[in-house]
């Protein structure tokens, strides 16, 4: 699974690099350990002009058919292997895909020792975009709209394998218009890992264990990065 992540450079440039047309939101922040439930920066293509745009939504997915929201499961995480025959999820997946911008993410080794966490980015620190679907929610009686995505996940390449068998799908730059469906393509074929070479991986700290620790100092290496 993909628990929580870190998305920290500047916002006007984020917007820039994924080519959103409207202005980044004004209350969007850096953060270093965005944990489900929370708020963060999701790209989506509008369905009327095409156009992409910058918002953010809330981490755990809620489908509009959804009658109670106090009962709703709230998925972070989407399979990739079952994504377009779920129930929960097929229909988001066939027009309301999504990018997440992502500059590291997290993961837990279990040890005899306890959980250890591992953080996770691009060996060129690249900021990267995990594969993400996305849903629109009225609340009943007020129309007020919730808007909510999950995190796409697939099984974890030679890098992340010896600390969780999940990671996240992360979608290269040069297929995101075929992800947000933009061009023709067949967005089942980018469903696998990043590649084990464009993989960097390291222990840290157990501060990153509470969404209230928030600083580039989870990021610090307790260890040795690897490769």
């Amino acid at each position: 699974m993909c628990g929580c992540f870190a998305t920290f450079q500047p916002v006007e440039a984020i917007r820039k690099l994924f080519g959103a047309v409207n202005s980044a939101p004004a209350d969007a922040r850096p953060s270093w350990n965005i944990a489900p439930s929370q708020r963060a920066l999701v790209v989506r293509r509008h369905p009327e002009n095409g156009e992409r745009r910058i918002d953010l939504l809330s981490w755990g997915l809620v489908p509009h058919w959804t009658r109670d929201i106090r009962d709703a499961r709230r998925p972070i995480n989407a399979r990739a292997e079952t994504l377009a025959t779920s129930p929960m999820f097929k229909p988001a997946f066939a027009s309301r895909r999504c990018l997440v911008p992502v500059d590291a993410w997290y993961e837990w080794q279990v040890t005899p020792d306890g959980k250890r966490p591992f953080a996770f980015a691009r060996t060129d620190r690249a900021t990267m975009a995990f594969a993400g679907i996305w849903e629109s929610w009225v609340t009943p009686g007020t129309g007020k709209v919730l808007r909510t995505f999950t995190v796409i996940t697939t099984s974890a390449n030679a890098m992340a394998a010896p600390v969780h068998n999940r990671m996240p799908v992360i979608i290269q730059r040069e297929d995101w218009p075929i992800w947000l469906g933009e061009v023709a393509g067949h967005a089942t074929d980018l469903l696998h890992p990043l590649p084990d070479e464009l993989t960097l991986a390291w222990p840290v700290g157990l501060a990153v264990n509470s969404p209230r620790n928030n600083g580039p100092e989870l990021l610090v290496p307790t260890g040795e990065l690897v490769p």
